[in-house]
């Protein structure tokens, strides 16, 4: 009696099926990873990170003298990145210098003459006190001389001679009193000019103070510490005020606009935590925590809301921005623009 033959065993097959069991469980353990993840966090990429980026414009036009710039350069606060021809503008200083100078030369000479006029009146009263007592004295002569015509003291003549030294002394005594009144006008006058040289030497102080403002606009510095962006701009082109020249990344003040479908949520806070995967970044996880929820959903903010009142209705799940700001400190390598993946971890599991 023959004994059967073994059947032979195939090591292309045993590889393969060792090949698929593998694949098999790996994937049952990413899946099973996938939901228990999905039991405990609420997740999202449709996040970016954000940054300021402010342009940097001209305050004033000219022709560019200098670029000391180059392109993504590092910059810090007040570093000079572009210089302008400033000999027009120093120019303008030294005018509105001289008109300055000129006004302050006018109010000190109608100073000077302010107070020759007010010593004037101190020698108007002492002329008005003079004629006074002449006119006290003559007033006393035609009293006396009167007497004496009675007693044909003296004649008719000499006390005609009396009264015209008293009309004399009577004119002087006026005369002094008016010379005091127009003393006093001029005095009123010239204080008056004295304001409005005053008001023109504080509107050309004003003109001195922005040419001085505007020279200082010709060297145009980094409004805060971060990194430039593109260089479009060239030494000797003519530039406009407030013209753009080149855009500044803010570094150090970075967070994340996450994108959650409006099912995630509810029951999220602010100050809660969350953990940030860089995509560009592998095998490194950030710190974060929810800083703002948007009151509204982000198809509100948008320059077209959609209205569903045309009857052609199609339910989609809306996004909500929340604004997520970083706690972990060196966040150096994370640049603005960078896709993420957020991890909100669920309130019943923290």
């Amino acid at each position: 009696m023959e004994t059967p033959a073994k059947s032979k065993i195939n090591p292309g097959n045993l590889i393969l099926s060792v090949i698929a069991i593998a694949v098999i469980a790996v994937a049952i353990y990413y899946l099973a990873n996938y939901f228990l993840r999905g039991e405990k966090y609420l997740e999202t990429n449709d996040a970016q990170v954000e940054s300021y980026i402010n342009p940097i414009s001209a305050r004033v036009g000219g022709y560019i003298k200098q670029v000391r710039f180059e392109e993504h350069q590092a910059a810090r606060a007040g570093d000079t990145i572009v210089i302008l021809d400033d000999r027009e503008y120093r120019e303008k200083v030294t005018e509105a210098e001289a008109a300055v100078d000129d006004a302050n030369a006018q109010l000190a000479v109608l100073s000077a003459s302010i107070a020759s006029a007010e010593t004037g009146t101190l020698v108007n009263k002492d002329q008005i006190d003079g004629a006074k007592a002449r006119l006290v004295l003559q007033q006393a002569d035609i009293k006396r001389y009167k007497n004496l015509v009675k007693e044909e003291a003296v004649t008719g003549a000499d006390l005609e001679s009396v009264q015209s030294r008293y009309d004399v002394s009577l004119s002087d005594y006026s005369g002094a009193q008016n010379n005091l009144k127009v003393s006093y006008a001029k005095i009123s006058e010239l204080k008056s000019r004295k304001a409005l040289l005053a008001a023109d030497l504080k509107r050309k102080t004003a003109e001195l103070q922005l040419a001085r403002i505007n020279l200082e606009y010709t060297i145009i510095r980094a409004p805060y510490t971060g990194r430039m962006g593109r260089k479009t701009i060239q030494e000797g082109q003519q530039i406009q005020p407030g013209q753009p020249l080149v855009s500044i990344v803010n570094e150090k003040d970075k967070w994340i606009t996450a994108n959650f479908k409006e099912t995630q949520v509810n029951g999220m806070y602010v100050g809660q935590p969350v953990e940030i995967a860089v995509d560009a970044i592998d095998n490194k996880i950030y710190k974060g925590k929810i800083e703002a929820i948007s009151a509204s959903t982000g198809a509100k903010f948008s320059l077209l809301p959609p209205d569903n009142a045309t009857g052609n209705f199609v339910k989609i799940v809306q996004r909500v921005p929340v604004k997520i700001r970083f706690t972990s400190k060196d966040i150096t390598p994370v640049k603005a623009g960078m896709n993420v993946l957020v991890s909100v971890k669920r309130k019943d599991n923290i």
